[in-house]
């Protein structure tokens, strides 16, 4: 997330993260933290620094983490069974990088029928070749905004959560 380069908003993102992280404690919601196990070799090989989450979010030790190695948090991973243990019935899902790992995700949970709050000022991503990280950012919140799904998908600021 930091770089190089850095990524859109980051800042401001880390900073929104972990409003939305005290919001959903204060509501006693569980708090979930998705790592990416990256290939051998990789900036997100487990053990390297790209790898570890955040130091700037704020973990209690009570949060799941759940490790992936694919886009989608829900393939080939804990995820769903967690879900169901905490009897989760809507998720809350902000992140990075908004075009691979948040995109996947926010799809496949509603897909698989979870109600969906995207944070709209809480994922972020870096430029890419074809388009801008601020632009990618954008785009995908006016995609979820308008697609159809199994279930609802619902995209707001941090500020207009409950």
């Amino acid at each position: 997330m930091d770089g190089p380069p850095a990524s859109a908003r980051a800042a401001q993102v880390l900073a929104t993260l972990n409003r939305v992280i005290a919001k959903a404690r204060k509501r006693g919601m569980p708090v979930i933290f998705i790592q990416h196990n990256g290939p051998k070799g990789s900036p997100l090989e487990p053990g390297q620094d790209g790898w570890k989450l955040h130091s700037a979010l704020e973990r209690h030790e009570s949060d799941a983490v759940i490790r992936k190695s694919f886009s989608d948090c829900f393939h080939a991973t804990t995820l769903a069974a967690t879900l169901s243990r905490l009897g989760a019935e809507a998720l809350w899902i902000t992140g990075y990088a908004t075009d691979f790992c948040v995109a996947s995700t926010v799809n496949g949970a509603a897909f698989r029928g979870f109600p969906v709050t995207v944070i709209a000022d809480a994922h972020t991503t870096k430029d890419r070749p074809h388009a801008k990280g601020e632009t990618l950012i954008d785009h995908y919140n006016w995609v979820w905004s308008n697609l159809g799904a199994p279930a609802p998908i619902r995209v707001v600021p941090c500020d207009e959560l409950p």
